[in-house]
């Protein structure tokens, strides 16, 4: 699950040409901006990520005229991506821990601890078009995974914790998460965080009967879930200038095994289908890449419309990854999974983000 707000240590600090009052700090892969002076580099801060809607307290109250909502900006020419404040916020609040028997126990706050619930901060969500909040079944399927990745700059130590991996990079796309699935003969339809009611008025639904993905999905024979991406008229400005409606399609998910299919079988699958893809982009080494340099990669046009500005991009590995751990009975090899993440365009959300 995403860390809205978590115990981070400041990597770095850096001045901002012709400002006197503000500097540049590093959290993680962040960049975002603070006063001068508030804090040194290998200082422990709150650092709370884009996104995250502020609780009415008189440490955000400067957040008040901005909705409470912490976004994307760009001061003196800095992109800032997130707020760091100091540790005070958390005066008076112990960090409780059960033990192994269920009992609590007091621990000092550590780098890494999460604190959204703690601070009060909860997820903006935008608002859903009456066309595709649809009637609802029920929540979104515990047999399914959500399609939700982390931005790369949560976790950045990956890049050179898997040199050698290889992954595919295809265009984000700036639509409403669409899942349909065949499981033991029922045919369902959702959105991000719900399972849908069949009706005519629902946008989901239209556009899998209009594509006729129930029959495909039966085709096949086995037990899936189709993840993709709804864009066109009404859905987020319809930035790609689509008539109708349509759904790129970017994963493939095994229900019975309960796992993704590798990009390449997931790909062929889809042709298979006469589906359409989300945009390929290219394969990378992750050892070759940077936080800056995915971003620079991610900040291009669309292939959707060469007019529009891409959301970003979104980074899977073609195999599973591992890692060893040293044991007193010997080294443990854990399998991870697959390695997913986004990069989302600085460029993009500075004109977009409202």
């Amino acid at each position: 699950m995403r860390k809205l707000a978590s115990i981070q240590k400041i990597a770095s600090i850096d001045p901002i040409p012709g400002a006197d009052s503000i500097e540049v700090a590093s959290v993680l892969g962040w960049k975002c901006v603070v006063k001068k002076g508030e804090f040194n580099p290998g200082d422990m801060c709150v650092y709370i990520e884009v996104d995250s809607l502020l609780p009415d307290r008189t440490e955000f109250e400067f957040m008040k005229p901005r909705g409470m909502r912490v976004r994307t900006v760009k001061l003196r020419g800095q992109v800032s991506q997130g707020l760091a404040v100091p540790m005070s916020i958390l005066d008076g609040v112990k960090n409780m821990m059960p033990t192994e028997h269920g009992e609590m126990y007091e621990t000092p706050w550590e780098e890494g601890d999460e604190v959204t619930d703690v601070i009060g901060i909860t997820k903006y969500e935008a608002p859903v078009p009456v066309s595709l909040a649809g009637e609802v079944k029920g929540m979104f399927p515990s047999f399914l995974n959500k399609t939700d990745e982390d931005r790369i700059q949560s976790f950045p130590d990956i890049l050179g914790k898997y040199p050698d991996v290889m992954c595919r990079v295809c265009e984000k796309l700036d639509g409403s998460s669409m899942t349909v699935y065949l499981r033991d003969g029922e045919f369902g339809v959702c959105s991000r965080n719900l399972d849908l009611k069949e009706t005519q008025e629902n946008t989901f639904w239209s556009v899998a009967m209009a594509m006729s993905l129930e029959e495909k999905l039966r085709g096949v024979g086995r037990n899936l879930a189709l993840q993709g991406e709804l864009i066109g008229e009404g859905v987020q400005k319809n930035k790609y200038k689509i008539k109708g409606h349509t759904v790129m399609f970017f994963d493939v998910f095994d229900i019975d095994k309960h796992e993704y299919l590798p990009p390449s079988d997931a790909k062929h699958l889809l042709v298979d289908m006469d589906l359409s893809s989300v945009p390929y982009v290219q394969d990378i080494l992750l050892g070759d890449h940077t936080v800056n340099s995915l971003i620079e990669l991610a900040t291009m046009q669309s292939a959707m419309n060469r007019d529009t500005l891409a959301e970003g991009i979104v980074v899977r590995s073609y195999r599973d990854v591992s890692e060893t751990f040293q044991t007193p009975d010997g080294p443990k090899t854990v399998n991870r999974g697959r390695l997913s993440f986004k990069v989302i365009s600085p460029t993009f959300l500075l004109k977009n983000d409202e």
